[in-house]
């Protein structure tokens, strides 16, 4: 056995030279590679019986990658669609190998045709004009962090920000000056302007005036009760909260799962309705490709239902009750006989 066949040193310079040196992905990105692929590595040594450190490219083989994608599903309860993200970086991973180890390429490239799993393709749930003002309305203005909580539930709803631009985002990113806008951090790591309301400055201004640690101290936006930066898990937590509240007032709400992205497809939906053209809603939410804003024309019931209000029905008659003879061949008239 060769040691440069050994798969670690390949892996290392993967993450070190390719994903965070020359692709520049986000820690939260290097994050998933990173799970993922420490769940294959011991996945296969545990089928091979041996120590992951003497793994080598020879190893690995296309019915591996099946085994272990099938073991995610079965095992670990792992969705369809976690099961394909898993899949995505094992391919990233085993082209990268096969450009450094011309010689694994018959190996890898064969890995790399192990296909997807066809996932079903669900509605975008978001929430209604009178549902987010009532999730906006639940926050008591006496509490302990109504100033934080409105200011933050309004920001998302302004800007339609992925969590994670939520919790990364610093003050110095806010513009409190005519044109107001906030510079958010993306996917890719590339910023994009929103523009913001004056409601929304003023609700954040209140915020961070009276907000402890002072903004010298922490540079952060939002910060936790224990003057901490926000962190995903409590941005969840919060809008969980309100959405219940929200929902012993609305019933409505309490047929929805709500989270920060359900208010980010909100407010793509709101500037859909709104009139404005989808270019500017795939820059205004920062989708890298404008097939993902399609997702939203296809979701839009009111837009549907304007577009059968303005198609009427046919002005024919009303066919008489029964099924006519041609709908009633002989099998069908012998099953009904049958029954």
């Amino acid at each position: 056995m060769k040691t440069n066949n050994l798969i670690a040193p390949f892996i290392q310079a993967f993450f070190l030279n390719f994903l965070l040196a020359q692709r520049g992905l986000s820690p939260n990105t290097i994050g998933a590679y990173r799970d993922c692929i420490k769940l294959f590595l011991n996945f296969v040594a545990g089928l091979l019986e041996k120590p992951v450190d003497k793994l080598t490219i020879e190893d690995f083989q296309d019915k591996l990658v099946e085994a272990f994608l099938d073991d995610l599903e079965t095992s670990r309860g792992n969705s369809t669609r976690t099961r394909n993200a898993r899949l995505a970086a094992l391919h990233v991973l085993f082209r990268y190998i096969a450009g450094q180890q011309p010689g694994a390429m018959g190996r890898c490239q064969q890995i790399c045709t192990v296909p997807f799993k066809r996932t079903s393709h669900k509605t975008i749930e978001y929430l209604e004009d009178n549902e987010i003002r009532t999730v906006l309305n639940s926050v008591v203005p006496s509490s302990r962090n109504a100033l934080r909580d409105y200011g933050l539930l309004l920001l998302l709803y302004n800007t339609g920000a992925r969590a994670q631009e939520i919790v990364d985002l610093r003050i110095d990113k806010l513009r409190f000056e005519k044109p107001y806008q906030v510079k958010l951090l993306g996917k890719g790591r590339k910023e994009r302007a929103c523009p913001l309301w004056s409601e929304t400055v003023q609700a954040l201004q209140n915020y961070i005036e009276r907000r402890e640690p002072s903004a010298t101290e922490c540079p952060s936006l939002f910060l936790n009760t224990n003057g901490k930066p926000i962190t995903r898990f409590g941005l969840r937590y919060i809008i969980r909260q309100y959405a219940d509240k929200a929902g012993e007032v609305c019933a409505s709400i309490k047929t929805k799962k709500i989270s920060p992205h359900t208010i980010r497809h909100t407010t793509a939906m709101h500037l859909l309705q709104a009139g404005n053209d989808i270019s500017v809603i795939k820059d205004w939410m920062g989708h890298a490709d404008l097939s993902t804003t399609h997702g939203y024309v296809e979701s839009d019931m009111k837009m549907k239902r304007k577009a059968l209000e303005a198609c009427q029905p046919p002005n024919a008659k009303t066919p008489a009750k029964g099924h006519p003879k041609w709908l009633k061949p002989g099998i069908l008239k012998w099953l009904d006989d049958l029954s």
